[in-house]
């Protein structure tokens, strides 16, 4: 490659298909990752984003279309492209039963990673995830978020170009989850790697390099965080009704009202005035106001009509983590 030529991207992904049955899990999808690019897939439960994510990792086979990491064909080269690739799935996959070394002795051994080379690694991905004074103990003692540290330092381990995480913060709490994102700030920093990540943590996306925000298995909108703000983005009034009899006057004064969070109503700001002529109508009938200034969250709601987080979704992601602990007693 001469000093001119763009670098090759890291995912190319042409007019991929999915179907489960007769529900279209995936609907023509195209996108290029770059090869040094935090790339999130932003969207609610069911959008798409662990099926296409499955693909890229070579589990599931597209439909229709195509798609490359690394260079190498997900069908055609699927050894190769696995070899490239680094993942950490929505789901827990470590083995409990063993130690945090043996784990990540394991997968070095099933990537045909040398002895010196394994061990000298084996210590460097411990000691990145703070997890070096833990090498002998049993997985089954960590916590949750320990756990997924251990998971991203596995993926890591064979040196891939691409890291896919598939929801890496579900049923964490919110200090656990600020400390995977700094950990993959940290391998930014240090590295070319390519990180692609799904969620439904519409917070956790305001770094990322770009953001594809995708429903019902479409791309919607694809750029940077600024980007999507400036073309999809707008001042959001949010509101709590005092009752029932207010909610339906709101929504029959303004019939674009999007249904919120925890029983609020979401109206988008079309004028200067907007507040106050509000407040002159329904300020005692009301509980709360906020205003929410341009964001990937006003972003989502624009493009699909709803907003990013299913009303249970906070509830759902407790009974799974909660799920997952009884299951292992």
């Amino acid at each position: 490659m001469t000093g001119t030529e763009a670098p090759r991207p890291a995912i190319v992904v042409e007019h991929l298909s999915k179907r489960y049955g007769r529900m279209l899990a995936l609907d023509d999808v195209s996108l290029s990752v770059g090869a040094n690019d935090m790339f999130a897939l932003l969207g609610p439960n069911g959008a798409g984003k662990t099926t296409l994510i499955h693909i890229l990792c070579t589990i599931l086979a597209p439909d229709g279309g195509s798609a490359s990491v690394a260079g190498f064909d997900v069908k055609k080269q699927a050894v190769k492209a696995r070899r490239n690739i680094g993942v950490v799935f929505q789901e827990p996959s470590l083995d409990d039963r063993l130690t945090a070394y043996e784990n990540l002795n394991f997968h070095g051994l099933v990537y045909q990673v040398g002895g010196a080379e394994r061990k000298q690694r084996i210590t460097e991905m411990l000691e990145l995830v703070e997890l070096s004074d833990w090498r002998d103990k049993l997985v089954r003692t960590f916590s949750s978020g320990m756990k997924r540290r251990l998971e991203i330092a596995r993926a890591l381990l064979h040196n891939p170009r691409i890291l896919f995480l598939d929801e890496p913060t579900v049923g964490l709490d919110a200090q656990s989850r600020e400390r995977i994102w700094a950990y993959l700030d940290q391998l930014r920093r240090q590295r070319e790697l390519c990180i692609v990540v799904t969620t439904h943590y519409i917070e956790e996306v305001e770094n990322c390099d770009r953001v594809c925000i995708i429903d019902h298995g479409k791309i919607l909108a694809d750029g940077t965080p600024d980007a999507l703000k400036a073309a999809h983005g707008s001042e959001l009034v949010r509101v709590t009704p005092r009752d029932k009899a207010a909610a339906e006057a709101i929504r029959e004064r303004y019939p674009d009202a999007k249904d919120g969070h925890g029983g609020t109503l979401v109206l988008a700001v079309d004028d200067v005035n907007f507040i106050d002529g509000f407040l002159a109508s329904f300020g005692t009938r009301v509980s709360q106001v906020s205003l929410d200034r341009p964001s990937l969250e006003s972003v989502f709601l624009s493009l699909t009509g709803r907003e990013l987080r299913d009303k249970g979704a906070d509830e759902q992601d407790r009974m799974r983590a909660a799920g997952r602990r009884a299951g292992r007693r």
